[in-house]
């Protein structure tokens, strides 16, 4: 019955994940479905920005630091905090260690590879 529960309360948030490998993103995207919110996936930033600019309902993303394009998921974190401040952000790197002072306001940090609750929990904590 609590998981019931749990999808009915976070049946209406809405979380983009940004990620450029394929596999890493469909994992995430599978974790993240199964606790009960919808996802939006994008490859890059660029794309990222561009659901953010038709979309007001995404109130959380979760980037990967190194993505091709015009920027990595640190300057899109910013750019997003700049641009959309109530949106929530998780930013994840199995390569780099991303320092609090490195990122914006309320931006959380998650190593990779990580646990499905670890990274539902942290959307949890974002968007209760």
């Amino acid at each position: 019955m609590k998981n019931i529960a749990i999808a009915v309360a976070t049946a209406q948030q809405n979380v983009l994940v940004v990620e450029d490998e394929y596999v890493i993103r469909k994992d995430a995207v599978v974790m993240i479905e199964e606790a009960g919110y919808n996802v939006v996936e994008a490859c890059n930033a660029d794309e990222a920005i561009a659901i953010l600019e038709t979309r007001e309902d995404i109130r959380v993303v979760v980037t990967d630091v190194e993505m091709p394009g015009s920027m990595d998921g640190i300057k899109l974190a910013r750019a997003i905090r700049n641009r959309w401040p109530p949106i929530e952000l998780i930013v994840t790197s199995g390569r780099y260690r991303v320092r609090t002072d490195q990122l914006p306001t309320r931006a959380k940090f998650m190593p990779k590879p990580y646990a499905s609750d670890g990274l539902v929990t942290a959307i949890r904590h974002c968007a209760p």
